[in-house]
């Protein structure tokens, strides 16, 4: 894949089994404790983990302002691989604007290393620009050491 002018994305080798990221990015209730950097929170989860099932996820900021995030997998491979866009906000009703598709991938790498990767493919070079200027790098990758603290816990 070469779009740079769309797409944004982390790679990291990470020390926690493919299986358990899947875990952490699959199972509600361990989401909530790990997608947003802190001290945002998440307000609560609703996921279909099948292609075409609808995912929902509201984000609270530190002032209790919420932001529903709704969306639609697309791709869904057990301990490898997840694919969502907010494209679309449950089976297939259009989103009023869509924002991005993330590919998020886990490669076991052995040894309990794992390599993690998380594009994120925007409609438009701006929206790629906006989520550039929303701090995509160190959110996500706050994110991904919040997964990996997690999922080493436990």
């Amino acid at each position: 894949m070469n779009t740079p002018k769309y797409e944004l994305v982390i790679t990291r080798d990470v020390p926690v089994p493919a299986a358990k990221l899947y875990q952490g990015w699959t199972d509600p209730e361990l989401l909530k404790q790990w997608f947003v950097p802190k001290p945002w929170s998440i307000a609560g989860v609703k996921m279909d983990l099948r292609p075409g099932g609808s995912s929902e996820i509201v984000m609270r900021s530190p002032d209790g302002q919420e932001f529903p995030n709704r969306g639609v997998y697309l791709e869904v491979v057990p301990d490898k691989k997840l694919v969502f866009t907010d494209a679309y906000t449950e089976a297939w009703v259009p989103s009023g604007h869509p924002f991005m598709t993330a590919m998020v991938t886990f490669e076991e790498l052995g040894n309990g290393l794992t390599r993690y990767t998380a594009p994120a493919l925007h409609w438009t070079e701006e929206d790629r620009k906006k989520h550039e200027e929303m701090g995509f790098e160190s959110g996500w990758n706050t994110c991904l050491d919040q997964l990996v603290e997690l999922m080493n816990n436990r």
